[in-house]
């Protein structure tokens, strides 16, 4: 059985959470260390937008004055509120055995690691084909247009709804996904620091992502530790991966990188306000 690394960082800052994930694709595509599954929390809790979204769409006084972060993504997708949730990150070369080439097919064989983490908890868990129109009109509902984001062709259903939204991107030949495994969901927080046209919009757009997204304490009713879900998807992800994984630490160059792509790039705002 293959190893591959577990880095757990627990709550690290917004800019420093995605200079990490880059930071470690980067070692990767040098050789220099396997491929890499990643904990994380977020200190402060992080509104993160998707990297073609529109800042615009983020109210910042009301970021502000709620006390927290802000940072875009370097995947795909719409905001997320990184609060309440054990967020997770994988690193893999393109050209590894288990991948296969297209996003969609890579997407599902990555998040059965999702799929085997949620049926740890004892939960049931499913990835779901929506090859056909019937199939695609009987999920879609399951996803939400103010904050999942995940490839067109399956969806990660747990007891019937969407609980984790995903998103992936690919550069110097790895594969870097990562996503959002809500413990607990706060969606006035989500959309008041948000902006739309009218007050009615906002209300409408977020009764809708009520009917949408779910969270692990809503389906369970239970106070899931960040410790526990942690544990739970590391089981998940040797069993969905077929891999074993091995805790180890950032190395030197990936903590020296990470601390230059904070300074130059994601806690910078020519990256964070681009567009």
């Amino acid at each position: 059985m293959e190893t591959w690394r577990l880095i757990s960082t627990g709550s690290l800052s917004p800019a420093e959470n995605m200079a990490v994930d880059e930071a470690i694709l980067i070692a990767h595509s040098k050789g220099l260390v396997p491929p890499t599954v990643r904990f994380f929390g977020w200190n402060p809790p992080t509104l993160s937008i998707g990297y073609f979204q529109k800042i615009a769409d983020v109210d910042f006084d009301s970021l502000r004055q709620k006390g927290l972060g802000f940072v875009r993504r370097p995947t795909g997708g719409r905001a997320v509120l990184h609060d309440r949730e054990l967020t997770y990150s994988i690193v893999v070369s393109e050209s590894h055995p288990q991948m296969p080439s297209s996003v969609n097919e890579s997407y599902r064989v990555l998040s059965m690691g999702l799929v085997e983490g949620f049926r740890q908890l004892g939960l049931s868990a499913d990835m779901v084909s929506l090859a056909t129109e019937d199939e695609k009109r009987k999920y879609e509902s399951l996803g939400s247009a103010a904050c999942f984001d995940s490839p067109s062709w399956y969806e990660l259903v747990v007891e019937g709804k969407k609980v984790t939204g995903s998103a992936q991107m690919r550069q110097l030949g790895v594969i870097l996904q990562h996503g959002s495994i809500l413990l607990d969901l706060d969606v006035d927080l989500l959309f008041s620091v948000l902006r739309f046209s009218s007050e009615k919009l906002r209300e409408r757009m977020r009764n809708g992502f009520l009917e949408k997204a779910v969270s692990i304490k809503q389906i369970t009713g239970r106070d899931l530790t960040f410790q526990e879900a942690e544990t739970a998807f590391w089981r998940g992800f040797e069993k969905g991966l077929r891999v074993r994984l091995e805790p180890s630490e950032l190395t030197a160059e990936e903590r020296q990188l990470a601390k230059e792509l904070v300074d130059t790039k994601y806690g910078a705002a020519d990256w964070n306000e681009k567009r």
